[in-house]
């Protein structure tokens, strides 16, 4: 995968699970990475945010989009 940016932020892993198997079945490249810190058991993901995504800069718009639609419906 090419260089990625952050392109946006989880409020919790229902979020992130459910934009993972999109984009995974569009086949668009995205990494997830998770705010849990076992030292802290997960304290500061669970009061701030869970996670963010990032992807090739050029997915941007298009992640957003679906991620926008999927916000809809939940």
């Amino acid at each position: 995968m090419e260089k990625t940016v952050k392109i946006l932020v989880f409020n919790n892993e229902i979020e992130a699970k459910l934009l993972d198997e999109i984009l995974n079945e569009k086949e668009i490249p995205h990494l997830i990475r998770s705010y849990h810190d076992s030292a802290l058991d997960g304290l500061w993901q669970t009061r701030s945010v869970w996670g963010h995504l990032e992807a090739a800069e050029e997915q941007k718009e298009e992640i957003l989009s679906i991620f926008n639609e999927m916000s809809k419906e939940l």
